[in-house]
């Protein structure tokens, strides 16, 4: 790990490509978490949940920006999931 410093210190250049790239890497990381945990459409354990587009909420908006979203059930889809059910 100090080779890497004294690297730095002999060629300051590197200096900022350094940082832009563990800012993109922290950056990248945070948004992997944070939607690993928070959004339905990431699957960790199938066996548990197979089907989980069945959870998520319908009128919440999924999208990161909804302009003007109106939903409404579809009345043939609602019926033939309570019949494969």
């Amino acid at each position: 790990m100090s080779g890497f410093f004294q690297l730095l210190m002999k060629k300051k250049e590197l200096i900022p490509i350094v940082g832009f790239m563990a800012f993109a890497a922290t950056g990248s990381s945070s948004v992997a978490i944070y939607f690993l945990f928070h959004k339905n459409d990431v699957i960790l354990n199938r066996t548990s949940n197979p089907e989980p587009w069945e959870r998520v909420d319908p009128s919440k908006p999924q999208k990161l920006i909804t302009i003007n979203q109106q939903w409404k059930p579809v009345e043939t889809l609602e019926m033939v999931k309570s019949m494969t059910k």
